[in-house]
């Protein structure tokens, strides 16, 4: 995988085409984004996500949950 140094070595290297396509390509993943962190605040407040919420309280609460390194990516 790329650092964040070298991807942004590779967009200072585009031309102005491209670093205009990879603009117009992140604000779509941005608005992506936004429809999806409106559709999980919609399903939290109706209730949607109750089942999971309590299924993870009564994981936790057998002891089943373990923690994630902090700083680690998979």
């Amino acid at each position: 995988m790329l650092t964040v140094e070298e991807i942004q070595q590779a967009i200072v290297s585009l031309s102005s085409e491209d670093r205009g396509r990879l603009h117009d390509w992140m604000i779509e993943c941005e608005d992506a984004w936004d429809d999806w962190d409106r559709q999980i605040a919609a399903d939290a407040r109706g209730g949607t996500l109750d089942s999971l919420v309590e299924r993870a309280k009564a994981d936790k609460e057998k002891g089943l949950l373990i923690n994630l390194p902090v700083g680690e990516q998979s």
